[in-house]
């Protein structure tokens, strides 16, 4: 509890400008497998943006979607761009 209330005597010693820096560098961290999910172009950045804002306050399950953002499927358009889609088979 003395850690929380450092935290917080921190912040409010803080000018107005350095608050606004440190709440800007707090959401970039918070939200950076949809950052990245959104770089990479992936399949399911919908799904790891939705997921991200509980995510974001247990460690592990944070983790675990900055990994899916970086690993996961291409998007169709950006696959079919790339060649890597599937081609379908050829029925004879």
């Amino acid at each position: 509890m003395d850690t929380i209330n450092t935290i917080i005597a921190e912040l409010q010693q803080m000018n107005t400008l350095a608050l606004v820096g440190f709440g800007l560098l707090f959401l970039a961290v918070w939200f950076l497998p949809s950052v990245l999910a959104a770089i990479f172009n992936r399949q399911h950045l919908g799904k790891i943006a939705l997921l991200n804002i509980p995510a974001g306050m247990s460690w592990i399950a944070w983790f675990a979607l900055l990994a899916w953002a970086v690993t996961g499927k291409l998007s169709h358009k950006l696959a079919a761009k790339a060649k890597l889609a599937p081609e379908s088979k050829v029925e004879s």
